[in-house]
């Protein structure tokens, strides 16, 4: 990963052109064929500017194309709609060449215009894009946020094919933003027509394209026959069964019914499954860089006492509920994880201490207890996790009543700021990119806290804002270490204010059918989370 941000950083300084060789295409791959993916809840949106939880991020990310991309199964950039780029020596201007030949899925070119409508719409407070955060940096930001403008100063077409992207400030992470879903191109033509019900017809220059959405049921996705990157998608169509429960995912792959469940497998069923050695064949592991967590909205009493949440913190016993998951996770003692670069070695977090958690409600004022929500999304192991931070609440005086609903429901509770607390769990944060930005701004950071946002705590330090732009104009690599520190420190930080209580940094485990090929990274792809589908194939 440090490889990764210092490679990014000697483009900024040469401001040379980047070619799009990064792939070598799998030898054993078969073209054609249908998968299953089975999903317990449906999906609430497709629109890239929208979608943001785990269950969406990889369909959209088939769906839709940006001008950079990630080299499948790495976090290593390579180019996307972009055929090449030019960076500024001073950091400050980016400019993309475009591929030629590059079709919506409804037969239109896709042009420079497309690039500077898309990026206009996602940061256009009217979209409500809980990733609107992650541009801040492009010049004219500020203004759209404030509504004074409703198209980005910063983003220039300079041809059909040439887009020019200035930014107010350095970023060492804007080639990854310019990576993720929320900087997917869409066709403006189909996004009028639809309105806000572009979600539900999504239209992109993706790998594949939606055939069918029968909500509630499934979901069909079918081969783009004109995708711009030959040889890609080798499937011929991804169905997607939702309202599945996860046990009868798993029986139904057993059965050569389900080639990937896509909730994964289910906990009560983990040691089952890990000790029979045909079942443990299928079982595919890795690494992610994940932090789940319980929110606390700072500006609802008594959780904007800072003291409360410090208590909370204290009152939760992490390796209690690590055992509720089958021990596949780690404590968290911050919100980066572990493998992160610019986390903070040595630092304990708050320890399990039920007895100072007390003394800390009293001197808050609370000593006698209070009632509060707890929100928790509705597959399993999450309720029993909630059920478990319910427990421990309860051990200091806190009555928690835990309202179990679908994802969709606890992001939109989240967003709205009607949850007083958020278990994080099924919709915990795993990064966009590689980078310890990524944890802040559209999590920690005043604009996550916006209406709709994904900063359920609604936690906005205008200082720590600051501290963070800062961290991030660090684009010259011989600052790289200054600028890692300086994202620890914003951490430690967000500590001491206690907007949440980081619970665990967890492991991904998935299963795949006998039939299914290519490498095992393809199925717990870091940035195309659960699955990436462009690259997966049957071998049947």
């Amino acid at each position: 990963m440090k490889k990764l941000l210092a490679t990014t950083a000697i483009a900024l300084s040469l401001a040379l052109p980047v070619a799009a060789q990064d792939y070598t295409p799998d030898p054993n791959a078969k073209a054609g064929g249908a998968i299953t993916i089975t999903y317990k809840d449906d999906v609430a949106t497709l629109d890239p500017a929208i979608g943001y939880d785990w269950q969406n991020w990889s369909m959209i990310k088939s769906l839709f194309d940006g001008l950079m991309d990630y080299v499948p199964g790495t976090t290593t950039l390579r180019p996307g709609l972009a055929e090449s780029y030019e960076i500024s020596g001073d950091g400050l201007t980016y400019t993309f060449h475009l591929r030629a030949g590059v079709t919506f899925h409804n037969g239109r070119a896709m042009t420079a215009e497309d690039v500077k409508y898309s990026l206009d719409r996602v940061t256009n407070p009217a979209t409500q894009s809980p990733g609107a955060g992650f541009f801040g940096s492009i010049k004219g930001f500020d203004k759209m946020s404030d509504g004074s403008a409703t198209s980005l100063e910063g983003v220039t077409v300079v041809d059909p094919a040439t887009v020019k992207i200035e930014l107010s400030r350095p970023d060492a992470t804007f080639l990854h933003v310019m990576a993720i879903n929320f900087s997917s191109v869409v066709p403006k033509e189909v996004v009028d027509e639809f309105g806000a019900d572009f979600g539900k017809h999504p239209v992109g220059t993706g790998a594949f394209k939606l055939a069918e959405w029968t909500t509630g049921q499934r979901l069909v996705f079918e081969k783009n026959a004109d995708y711009w990157r030959e040889g890609v998608p080798y499937l011929d169509q991804v169905l997607f069964e939702v309202g599945q429960e996860p046990v009868v995912a798993l029986l139904r792959l057993q059965n050569g019914e389900v080639d990937v469940p896509g909730d994964g497998i289910p906990p009560a069923k983990f040691q089952e499954v890990m000790a029979d050695p045909a079942q443990a064949e299928r079982v595919v592991q890795g690494g992610q860089l994940h932090t789940g967590y319980v929110t606390m909205n700072v500006t609802t009493p008594p959780f904007d006492n800072v003291k409360v949440r410090q208590a909370v913190n204290m009152a939760i016993n992490k390796d209690r509920i690590i055992q509720v998951i089958n021990g596949r996770a780690k404590p968290a003692t911050q919100p980066l994880p572990p493998s992160m670069p610019g986390y903070t070695e040595g630092y304990a977090g708050y320890a399990y201490d039920p007895e100072a958690a007390k003394a800390l409600l009293a001197e808050a004022g609370v000593g006698e207890g209070f009632e509060t929500d707890l929100y928790v999304m509705n597959t399993d192991p999450n309720p029993r996790i909630a059920q478990a931070i319910q427990q421990d609440l309860a051990a200091i005086g806190i009555t928690v009543n835990i309202q179990s609903l679908a994802q969709a429901n606890v992001i939109e509770a989240g967003g709205a700021g009607t949850a007083p607390m958020i278990w994080s769990g099924g919709m915990a944060w795993i990064a966009d990119f590689p980078d310890p930005s990524n944890f802040y701004g559209p999590i920690l950071g005043c604009a996550g806290a916006a209406e709709g946002g994904w900063n359920w705590s609604k936690y906005c330090n205008a200082g720590l804002d600051t501290a963070a732009a800062a961290a991030d104009a660090m684009s010259d690599p011989a600052k790289a270490a200054d600028r890692l520190k300086a994202w620890s420190d914003v951490y430690m930080k967000v500590m001491e204010d206690a907007p949440w209580a980081p619970v665990f940094n967890e492991e991904r485990y998935t299963m795949k059918s006998p039939r299914m090929g290519g490498d095992d990274n393809l199925y717990v792809d870091p940035v195309s989370i659960p699955v990436n589908y462009d690259y997966v194939y049957v071998t049947e």
